[in-house]
């Protein structure tokens, strides 16, 4: 490393013993980010092709509004992301607030009174708990009359398939599967995975519906859910694939009769997609989406570094840091509410953004916790940009993700290492 650039980290904060820590570390990351470059690549190529295939133009790039009626870019859009997720059909709309709205239209557009839902990978994250009813909340499945059930995963992570058989029934509906570990220190699932789950829930009964929780999934690996059987593939345009250029919006992308049922839900019966006009930011979407492959790998080379990081300062991490990556999601586990805000401190602090600005804790709306956030964000509530986060609650876990480049990834990661040393939480 050059003075040159030893003396911007300096002045921003970093310290010399913090700084030398890190680069040790990344001397043995360059295989893991060469496979990282591979997989970004190959993606790259793939949503390319699925936007030279639909001829994206300029015109596409022209705003409507009101009823948005033969609106041709949010259509051509919509066209592009079912053939990159090999799909029959995509709802893609800045309607869509996010990832939880997302699922919610998911749910609700495809189940009915009397119908069961099934989670087969354990508790769902926190705010699609009152989407569901499993805390009580207003226009829950559960007020319309829709059961829910959940099979937790083995304690090494992998599906419990005797669970699952035991548990369907002739009410079971639509299984859900979440693809991230959200705020559990679980491992994430790797399509193939999710692939095998899939395959062995049809073998019971082919007419249940497969829904995956893609959030914090996209473009991870060469393969997403819809590649292997899922009838509906879910997430956020902050995330993932809105490669941090999207301003708001979500994803389904599945079987045409799902995603049609999904989009009555989103609009009104007699409308579906017919109506929803792109107001003028949908050139951010195709953007987004075409930058998301590198995006996605500069995010995935900052949770690496931050897993090596803090596993070689003795905290558990999850992914640890040799596993195989399926989401851009770290978790550190502290032990203490100590170390989660000061890593949050630190990224607050390498950020773009209201950099400033001091996160502390609070209690967010659809969690049953304290969570701090830290996310000096061009988005607000991005997470595909540099983010931090966790309930202050144990095992009093931070779970680290985004990272637009890699630099600023890195800067992040050494700055939430010179916060947690400044607050006694690690010694180096």
């Amino acid at each position: 490393m050059n003075e040159e650039i030893k003396n911007m980290y300096a002045a921003l904060g970093i310290q010399p013993d913090v700084l030398a820590f890190g680069e040790d570390i990344l001397k043995n990351l360059e295989s893991r980010f060469q496979e990282i470059d591979t997989v970004a690549e190959y993606n790259q190529l793939k949503v390319l092709k699925a936007m030279q295939d639909h001829k994206v133009s300029d015109i596409h790039f022209a705003a409507t509004s009101g009823y948005g009626y033969n609106d041709m870019g949010r259509d051509t859009l919509e066209e592009v992301y079912a053939s990159a997720f090999h799909a029959e059909a995509a709802l893609v709309r800045p309607q869509i607030t996010c990832g939880t709205h997302a699922l919610a239209i998911a749910l609700h557009g495809n189940l009915r009174p009397g119908d069961e839902l099934l989670s087969i990978s354990g508790k769902p994250y926190d705010t699609l708990e009152e989407v569901i009813g499993i805390r009580p909340s207003i226009g829950s499945l559960a007020e319309y009359g829709v059961t829910y059930r959940q099979v937790d995963l083995l304690p090494d992570g992998n599906f419990d398939f005797e669970g699952i058989r035991a548990a369907i029934g002739p009410k079971t509906k639509l299984v859900e599967i979440q693809r991230s570990k959200g705020y559990q220190t679980r491992p994430t699932l790797s399509v193939k995975k999710i692939g095998e789950a899939i395959a062995f829930v049809k073998s019971i009964r082919s007419d249940i519906i497969c829904m995956v929780d893609n959030c914090y999934g996209e473009f991870v690996e060469t393969i997403e859910p819809t590649d292997v059987g899922a009838d509906m593939a879910v997430g956020s345009l902050i995330k993932n694939p809105g490669g941090g250029l999207a301003p708001i919006g979500g994803y389904i992308v599945g079987s045409r009769a799902c995603v049609e049922q999904a989009a009555y839900r989103t609009t009104c019966p007699g409308l579906g997609q017919e109506v929803g006009a792109n107001l003028g930011i949908i050139q951010s979407f195709y953007q987004g989406f075409f930058l998301a492959p590198t995006v996605v790998a500069s995010a995935l080379k900052g949770a690496i570094f931050a897993a090596n990081v803090y596993e070689k300062l003795g905290f558990p991490v999850v992914p640890n840091g040799t596993e195989s990556r399926h989401d851009i999601i770290q978790a550190v586990e502290f032990g203490t509410p100590e170390g989660v805000i000061a890593f949050c401190k630190g990224v607050q602090s390498a950020a773009p953004v209201d950099a400033h600005v001091t996160p502390e804790p609070w209690a967010m709306p659809g969690y049953d916790s304290d969570v701090i956030m830290a996310a000096g964000a061009f988005v607000q509530g991005s997470s595909i940009e540099l983010s931090a986060d966790g309930p202050i609650k144990p095992p009093y876990a931070v779970y680290f993700q985004g990272g637009l480049t890699w630099p600023h990834a890195k800067l992040g990661i050494l700055m939430s290492l010179q916060k947690c040393k400044e607050a006694g939480v690690v010694k180096l």
